[in-house]
């Protein structure tokens, strides 16, 4: 009974979640570019940053979450424990790496973030959290065009 109720769900608050998640990234992106001035970056991001950090962790557990449910519904974990060269099963399998990427990515952001949030970064913290965003933003594009795949196959 309750199986059904979250799995009934769990598709509804993935596409929510994924809809958040890719608009904040592109938001994110847009204002990164424009931009330009250092002092409006040190005015900004220390007051954007933390709400959207936060926002995206949350987001990031529930897509993982309901991924997970509805792997186990649609039977998708067998398929990727057993290859079997359909669609479907490239499909799901560059997804999985890409949402493993992702969340790495995700991970190395945020802790910068949080720990350099207010003050000066090294050339180094500022190389990987520039660098993981712009992961981020085009693994982004990539995991949403693998979702209407499989959405479109299932």
């Amino acid at each position: 009974m309750i199986w059904d109720w979250i799995t009934k769900w769990a598709f509804h608050i993935h596409l929510i979640m994924a809809i958040s998640w890719i608009g904040g990234s592109v938001f994110m992106f847009v204002l990164g570019v424009s931009l330009r001035d250092k002092q409006a970056q040190k005015e900004v991001y220390p007051h954007i940053g933390p709400i959207f950090g936060w926002f995206e962790v949350v987001s990031l557990v529930l897509l993982l979450s309901t991924g997970i449910i509805m792997g186990v519904e649609y039977h998708l974990f067998d398929i990727l424990l057993h290859p079997n060269g359909t669609p479907i099963s490239d499909a799901l399998h560059k997804k999985v790496i890409m949402v493993a990427v992702l969340t790495v990515a995700t991970v190395v952001h945020f802790v910068i973030a949080y720990r350099t949030n207010g003050k000066e970064r090294t050339p180094l913290q500022q190389f990987f959290s520039r660098g993981s965003s712009m992961l981020i933003f085009f693994l982004n594009l990539f995991v949403m065009h693998y979702a209407i795949v499989l959405r479109n196959i299932l």
